[in-house]
């Protein structure tokens, strides 16, 4: 026999930040929604909860059927329930932010999204929604959360340049960094390696190619290892 519930319950939704990095700015991604509420505004991909999947199950199928992004660094943020978010019912959303590198995927707009785009998170469009609240929460995470953990290698190709690693932590935390400390912190911590190669058909003088080592840092991490930066 059915369950009568007491009182009525409010919808699920997850909506999903989605961060990358180029050679100039950090980018995020955006949909421009094809159908109403805001038809024509640019909103962070999302959707729905299906009663049989997980959030995160709903979040990477979101994910795929709007962006064609799978299989790339997701985590959730924080859950959004102000009860006036969304005009057509009460819906409340459990955020995640995912780290991609650009080179790789390659995003379209399928489902309810005219368009697909990687906007600078200092130039975005009007929002959707409460997708601007959204998204400088997860920024805020983001520029917190590099600082002790490696997630930043998320948004780099697997052989990097140290100039580029620290492109990287400069443009997330919006501030310079001295290139002599920034190389000497990052050697010091031993969790790169130093491959025996060096950059291709680059303008300027090549430099050595470094990659990640997760094994070790998790290893240093159960030891106890402080990452910060």
């Amino acid at each position: 026999m059915p369950h009568t519930y007491q009182f009525p319950r409010a919808a699920l939704t997850v909506d999903i930040v989605i961060f990358a990095l180029d050679e100039e700015d950090l980018k995020v991604m955006l949909i421009q929604r094809d159908i109403e509420p805001f038809a024509g505004r640019w909103a962070l991909p999302g959707g729905f909860v299906r009663v049989a999947e997980t959030l995160e199950e709903a979040a990477r199928r979101a994910l795929e059927e709007e962006t064609g992004l799978e299989n790339i660094f997701l985590e959730q943020l924080y859950t959004f329930g102000d009860v006036r978010r969304d005009p057509r019912e009460r819906v409340v959303t459990v955020a995640y932010f995912a780290l991609v590198n650009l080179v790789g995927h390659q995003v379209w707009a399928t489902t309810d999204a005219r368009n697909a785009a990687w906007f600078a998170t200092g130039d975005l469009p009007t929002l959707a929604f409460d997708h601007k609240h959204v998204f400088a929460t997860a920024l805020a995470r983001l520029r917190a959360k590099v600082r002790y953990q490696p997630i930043g290698f998320e948004l780099l190709p697997r052989k990097f340049a140290l100039r580029e690693l620290q492109h990287l932590y400069e443009v997330v935390l919006d501030r310079e960094l001295d290139k002599r400390n920034f190389r000497k912190k990052i050697l010091s911590m031993d969790i790169l390696v130093e491959l025996n190669e060096i950059e291709k058909d680059v303008a300027h003088r090549a430099a050595r190619l470094y990659g990640f080592d997760e094994k070790k840092y998790d290893r240093k991490t159960r030891r106890g290892f402080n990452f910060e930066l």
